[in-house]
C-alpha cells in the first residue's frame, strides 16, 4: 500500500441490527481481522451514518474493524428519529455494542461530531478506551454552534446565501429555531426540503477545493433528513453537556494516547477548536494538515489518518 493511499475495499464479516431500547435498533458490522486491535469507528454529523469507505482507513490484517449507525442515522432504525436520542444514549449503545461483541478495550476514530462522542464516550470509560485518534475537532460550544450557523459566510457567502434564504427574512435572526421547526415538521413536504438545504450547506464548506459529489452526497434523502434533523436537535439541546464540558472534563483521559489530525482551512470545525483541545489533552499528537479543509476524504487529511493508524495498529 503507497503511503497516500486508503486501504483497499473489504467486506464485513459480520453484520447485526442490535435493539438498543423498545423504539431504536442499531446497525453494526465487523470487518477486517477478528484476532486483530479491535476499533471503533464514530462517524460524523451527528446522524450522517458511516459507509463502507470508512473501513479503508484501517489495515484489514491488523485490525478488527467496528462500525456502526447511530440512533436515527444511516441503516439503524427509525431514521430521522430524535426521541430518545441523546449524547448519553449514543454513549450507552457503544458500551452496549463493546459488550455484546466482548471487546475488553478499543480505539476509538471518529471526525467531526465523530471526535465530540469519541471523546463523551473516553470521558465516561477511559479504562475502556485504548486510544483515541480524532479529525476535525468539534466540542459543541455555543461559539462553535454559531459559527457554523452564522460564521461560515465568511468563506462562503454565496453558499450562506443559499441556506440563510431558504428561511423568511423574519426568521432568520435565529437560524437554528426556524430550520429545527421545519426539520420536526411530520410532513415531507416541509421537511425534506429544510433538510436537503441544511445537509447540502455543509456539504458544500466541507472541502478546500468544491466538490460537486460530496454535495450531492449530503443532498440524498436519507443522508440529508438523518444529518440535518438529529444535527439541529443535538444543536437546539446544546448536545446534552453543561457548556464547556468535554474540555474541562479532558482530566479524565490526559494520559490516554491519541492523535488530533485537523485541516488548517477546515471551515466547519476551525482549528481554534482542536489547538484548544491539543493543550487541555498534551498526551495526544497535534497535526495541522496545510492543505485541507473539513472531510475526512481530502488528500492529506486521508493521508494523516491512515498514518495515525498504522502508528497505533500495535497500541495496546
Amino acid at each position: 500500500m503507497a503511503a497516500h493511499d486508503l486501504f483497499p475495499s473489504t467486506e464485513a464479516y459480520e453484520t447485526g441490527m442490535l435493539p438498543v431500547d423498545n423504539l431504536h435498533t442499531i446497525y453494526w458490522e465487523q470487518s477486517g481481522n477478528p484476532e486483530g486491535r479491535p476499533v471503533l469507528f464514530v462517524h460524523g454529523g451527528p446522524g450522517a451514518g458511516a459507509s463502507p469507505d470508512h473501513r479503508r482507513f484501517f489495515d484489514p490484517a491488523a485490525y478488527r474493524i467496528v462500525i456502526f449507525d447511530q440512533r436515527g442515522a444511516g441503516r439503524s432504525t427509525p431514521l430521522g428519529e430524535t426521541k430518545a436520542n441523546t449524547t448519553q444514549h449514543l454513549i450507552a449503545d457503544m458500551e452496549l455494542l463493546r459488550v455484546r461483541l466482548g471487546i475488553e478495550r478499543w480505539h476509538l476514530f471518529g471526525g467531526s461530531w465523530g471526535s465530540t462522542l469519541a471523546l463523551a464516550y473516553a470521558q465516561a470509560h477511559p479504562e475502556r478506551t485504548s486510544a483515541l485518534l480524532l479529525r476535525g475537532i468539534f466540542l459543541c460550544r455555543q461559539s462553535e454552534v454559531d459559527w457554523f450557523l452564522y460564521g461560515m459566510r465568511t468563506y462562503f457567502p454565496e453558499v450562506w446565501a443559499r441556506f440563510s434564504g431558504f428561511i423568511p427574512e423574519a426568521e432568520r435572526d435565529d437560524l437554528l429555531r426556524a430550520y429545527y421547526s421545519r426539520l420536526m415538521d411530520p410532513d415531507p413536504a416541509v421537511h425534506m426540503p429544510a433538510a436537503r438545504s441544511w445537509s447540502t450547506y455543509e456539504g458544500a464548506c466541507s472541502t478546500l477545493m468544491p466538490s460537486p459529489e460530496t454535495v450531492a452526497a449530503f443532498g440524498e434523502d436519507s443522508m440529508a433528513l438523518g444529518l440535518a434533523r438529529i444535527e439541529a436537535h443535538y444543536f437546539v439541546n446544546k448536545i446534552f453537556l453543561p457548556e464547556g464540558a468535554l474540555l474541562e472534563r479532558t482530566a479524565t483521559i490526559r494520559d490516554l494516547p491519541g492523535a488530533i489530525v485537523q485541516g488548517r482551512y477546515d471551515t466547519v470545525c476551525p482549528p481554534a477548536t482542536a489547538y484548544d483541545l491539543h493543550r487541555a489533552w498534551p498526551a495526544a499528537s497535534f497535526r495541522i494538515i496545510p492543505d485541507a479543509g473539513h472531510s475526512a476524504m481530502e488528500p492529506g487529511i486521508r493521508r494523516a489518518l491512515v498514518e495515525a493508524t498504522e502508528r497505533f495498529k500495535n497500541h495496546a
